[in-house]
Protein backbone atom coordinates (compact mmCIF):
# COMPACT_ATOMS: atom_id res chain seq x y z
CA UNK A 1 0.00 0.00 0.00
CA UNK A 2 1.31 3.46 -0.88
CA UNK A 3 1.42 6.47 1.27
CA UNK A 4 -0.40 9.54 0.91
CA UNK A 5 2.55 10.94 0.32
CA UNK A 6 3.28 9.28 -2.35
CA UNK A 7 0.10 9.36 -4.05
CA UNK A 8 0.45 13.16 -3.48
CA UNK A 9 3.43 13.15 -5.19
CA UNK A 10 2.04 11.09 -8.02
CA UNK A 11 -0.80 13.70 -8.71
CA UNK A 12 1.54 16.26 -8.15
CA UNK A 13 3.55 14.83 -11.16
CA UNK A 14 0.83 14.24 -13.50
CA UNK A 15 -0.84 17.94 -12.57
CA UNK A 16 2.06 19.62 -13.25
CA UNK A 17 3.08 17.77 -16.69
CA UNK A 18 -0.17 18.80 -18.17
CA UNK A 19 0.53 22.57 -16.83
CA UNK A 20 3.33 22.30 -19.77
CA UNK A 21 1.63 20.32 -22.53
CA UNK A 22 -2.09 22.35 -21.88
CA UNK A 23 -0.96 25.60 -19.90
CA UNK A 24 -1.23 26.37 -16.24
CA UNK A 25 -4.89 27.97 -16.28
CA UNK A 26 -6.39 24.97 -17.84
CA UNK A 27 -4.45 21.91 -16.12
CA UNK A 28 -5.46 23.81 -12.63
CA UNK A 29 -8.95 24.09 -13.50
CA UNK A 30 -9.16 20.46 -14.72
CA UNK A 31 -7.35 19.29 -11.72
CA UNK A 32 -9.56 21.73 -9.27
CA UNK A 33 -12.48 20.10 -11.01
CA UNK A 34 -11.65 16.61 -9.10
CA UNK A 35 -13.55 16.16 -5.49
CA UNK A 36 -10.83 15.42 -3.13
CA UNK A 37 -8.03 17.13 -4.74
CA UNK A 38 -6.48 20.61 -3.05
CA UNK A 39 -3.94 21.66 -5.55
CA UNK A 40 -1.99 24.45 -5.13
CA UNK A 41 -1.01 27.58 -7.90
CA UNK A 42 1.92 25.36 -8.64
CA UNK A 43 0.10 22.44 -9.20
CA UNK A 44 1.14 20.93 -5.88
CA UNK A 45 -1.53 18.74 -4.73
CA UNK A 46 -1.43 19.64 -0.56
CA UNK A 47 -4.29 17.31 0.20
CA UNK A 48 -5.95 14.30 -0.77
CA UNK A 49 -9.07 13.75 0.73
CA UNK A 50 -10.83 10.77 -0.27
CA UNK A 51 -9.75 7.22 -1.98
CA UNK A 52 -6.57 7.79 -3.71
CA UNK A 53 -6.76 5.64 -6.42
CA UNK A 54 -10.34 6.98 -7.09
CA UNK A 55 -8.87 10.51 -7.21
CA UNK A 56 -6.38 9.13 -9.69
CA UNK A 57 -8.75 8.00 -12.15
CA UNK A 58 -10.75 11.24 -11.82
CA UNK A 59 -8.18 13.32 -11.89
CA UNK A 60 -7.02 11.27 -15.36
CA UNK A 61 -10.43 11.23 -16.22
CA UNK A 62 -10.65 15.15 -16.52
CA UNK A 63 -7.73 15.49 -18.83
CA UNK A 64 -8.57 12.75 -21.34
CA UNK A 65 -11.93 14.58 -21.36
CA UNK A 66 -9.88 17.56 -23.11
CA UNK A 67 -7.10 15.72 -25.17
CA UNK A 68 -7.92 12.00 -25.15
CA UNK A 69 -5.31 9.46 -26.27
CA UNK A 70 -2.80 12.02 -26.33
CA UNK A 71 -2.95 12.48 -22.43
CA UNK A 72 -2.98 9.04 -21.89
CA UNK A 73 -0.18 8.17 -23.96
CA UNK A 74 2.08 10.83 -22.41
CA UNK A 75 1.04 9.76 -18.72
CA UNK A 76 1.53 6.04 -19.32
CA UNK A 77 5.60 6.39 -18.73
CA UNK A 78 5.07 8.57 -15.66
CA UNK A 79 2.29 5.97 -14.59
CA UNK A 80 4.16 3.45 -14.98
CA UNK A 81 6.52 4.45 -12.46
CA UNK A 82 4.02 3.81 -9.48
CA UNK A 83 2.35 0.42 -10.55
CA UNK A 84 1.08 -0.17 -7.05
CA UNK A 85 -0.97 3.44 -6.90
CA UNK A 86 -2.66 2.98 -10.70
CA UNK A 87 -3.40 -0.61 -10.93
CA UNK A 88 -5.82 -1.02 -13.16
CA UNK A 89 -6.37 2.99 -14.01
CA UNK A 90 -6.02 2.77 -17.76
CA UNK A 91 -8.49 -0.30 -18.02
CA UNK A 92 -11.03 1.71 -16.79
CA UNK A 93 -10.06 5.05 -18.70
CA UNK A 94 -12.34 5.07 -21.93
CA UNK A 95 -11.34 7.44 -24.33
CA UNK A 96 -13.30 8.51 -27.12
CA UNK A 97 -12.11 9.80 -30.48
CA UNK A 98 -12.86 12.98 -31.47
CA UNK A 99 -12.28 14.76 -34.51
CA UNK A 100 -12.26 17.94 -32.92
CA UNK A 101 -9.16 20.03 -32.87
CA UNK A 102 -7.63 17.60 -35.48
CA UNK A 103 -4.78 18.41 -38.31
CA UNK A 104 -5.94 17.91 -41.28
Amino acid sequence: MQSNTDYKKLLTEVIQKQMVILGPSIALAKARNVKGLTVGEDGTVVNIDGQPQELIQSLIDQFVQLSGLIVKKTMEPLLSLYPDAVANTFAKTTVVPTMEGAVQ
